[in-house]
């Protein structure tokens, strides 16, 4: 077990990481098995994912059977419990992956308690509760026992679907709960194999709760209005169900619980699309129209830049279940910009640690040409030196994911040959990965 800001949280499978047959690794010998880009040499590269990517709608684009199996990675994800998953597949029954479901269905709870705590469903005037209904104050794990701690002069500290939240100064959690996946034969994710870490500490969550709660006599009748700009199409599009399950289901539940401020809160559903389309920038121009107080979104950290201006600029809290690039950490966002996911810092200290892990020396990292690509393969480069690597073992490129194809990606990834590849993507990784195949250097055993 690992000590500091980096600790096993759960062993859902009883192998060690070590162990990970998927993920390959030195041999008792210490040599690399298997086949890599030179078919002479014995060495097997590992290939590595991120939340981008590492789902089963990746599997989806494969036919041929173990087309993917010595590919693992990491994402942002919670060990969900059973009765969880099961009240999500009660308002979404064809529920493929559950990524970001609990991060969009604690977002939402996190808003209703903030506006319940301000007596307002005035963005401006519930933001500042946002963070300190994640610390300090009692603990609570669901909306009804919340809501009582609110409607008895206290203050709530929830405890979320997602983890224990506890909110930095900018409105992100100081720590974060990892999954560590791989796919199997079939090429979806072995769910069996799956293990969880926790990369952050709780102690750099912020110290100012925020206002105190506001008089009964001075609460708003205004109803809470959420919009959403979740991704149903788009690059993105595969993230969406999970997302949008996870937010119908904290309305349900809070309205169930008596809404907010005495009303039931209202729900205005909206597409992101990706950052190669406006349509975001038309969904958010609806939403305001609309009138809605907080817009749960985007998925993309490269669509949520495009719009948070226009968000923020109105007045209106933006919360993001997925945004995780570090930008938004020190973004000019008017205190209005707020996120569950863990910003890439988090999640490139369990991804280069993976990667240390499985004895690779040498590692190439191809990312996607936006502020999530680049900020994630920046701050593994970072760990990845930190845990001892040298620069010259570690080469980057940049893509752009609408190319006609990346041969000249794949081919720089040949010449350099090392122990490890690391894509960083979205759905444009199938055709990366079949690439990489083709060459001797793919995930394919």
């Amino acid at each position: 077990m690992r000590t500091g800001t980096f600790a096993r949280a759960v062993a859902v499978s009883g192998a060690t990481l070590l162990a990970l047959t998927a993920c390959g690794g030195d041999s008792d010998s210490g040599e690399s098995t298997g086949g890599g880009g030179d078919a002479s040499s014995e060495k097997q590269v590992n290939v590595y994912g991120t939340d981008g990517n590492m789902g089963n709608a990746l599997g989806e684009s494969f036919t041929e059977q173990g087309a993917l199996v010595g590919m693992s990675g990491t994402l942002p994800l919670t060990d969900l419990s059973s009765e969880f998953r099961d009240r999500l597949m009660a308002i979404d029954p064809n529920l493929q992956d559950y990524n970001y479901a609990g991060e969009t269905y604690d977002a939402i709870v996190v808003s209703a308690l903030a506006a319940e705590l301000a007596g307002s469903s005035v963005p401006t005037e519930f933001a500042p509760y946002i963070n300190g209904v994640t610390f300090g104050g009692e603990k609570c794990t669901d909306i009804a026992s919340c809501m009582e701690i609110v409607n008895s002069g206290g203050n709530p500290d929830y405890d979320g679907v997602s983890g224990p939240l506890s909110f930095t100064e900018p409105g992100e959690p100081a720590q974060a709960s990892f999954g560590l996946q791989q796919f199997g034969e079939d090429n979806q994710i072995d769910a069996s194999a799956t293990e969880f870490v926790i990369a952050g500490d709780e102690a750099n969550a912020a110290s100012d709760e925020g206002p105190a709660p506001a008089a009964p006599d001075t609460t708003s009748t205004d109803p809470l209005v959420i919009g959403t700009l979740l991704p149903l199409t788009g690059s993105l599009a595969f993230l969406g169900p999970p997302e949008v399950a996870g937010a119908r289901l904290a309305v349900q539940e809070i309205n169930a619980a008596g809404g907010v401020l005495g009303a039931p809160v209202q729900l205005v559903e909206g597409d992101s699309g990706d950052a190669s389309t406006d349509t975001a920038t038309q969904t958010v121009d609806r939403l305001l129209q609309a009138n809605v107080d907080v817009i749960i979104g985007a998925a993309a950290s490269g669509v949520s830049l495009t719009v948070i201006d226009a968000i923020t600029g109105a007045g209106v809290v933006q919360f993001s279940p997925a945004n995780t690039s570090d930008t938004f950490t020190t973004y000019d966002d008017n205190g209005l910009y707020f996120r569950t996911a863990p910003p890439d810092t988090l999640q490139s200290r369990a991804l280069s640690d993976l990667i240390i892990e499985d004895g690779n020396n040498t590692v190439g990292i191809m990312a996607l040409n936006d502020p999530y690509g680049t900020g994630l393969m920046e701050n593994t480069v970072e760990n990845l030196i930190a845990s001892g690597l040298s620069e010259d073992s570690i080469e980057t490129l940049t893509y752009d994911p609408q190319a006609a194809n990346f041969d000249a990606e794949i081919q720089q990834m040949v010449d350099f040959n090392p122990d490890a590849i690391v894509v960083i993507g979205f759905e444009e990784s199938a055709r990366i990965i079949e690439g990489l195949n083709a060459q001797g250097i793919g995930p394919q055993r």
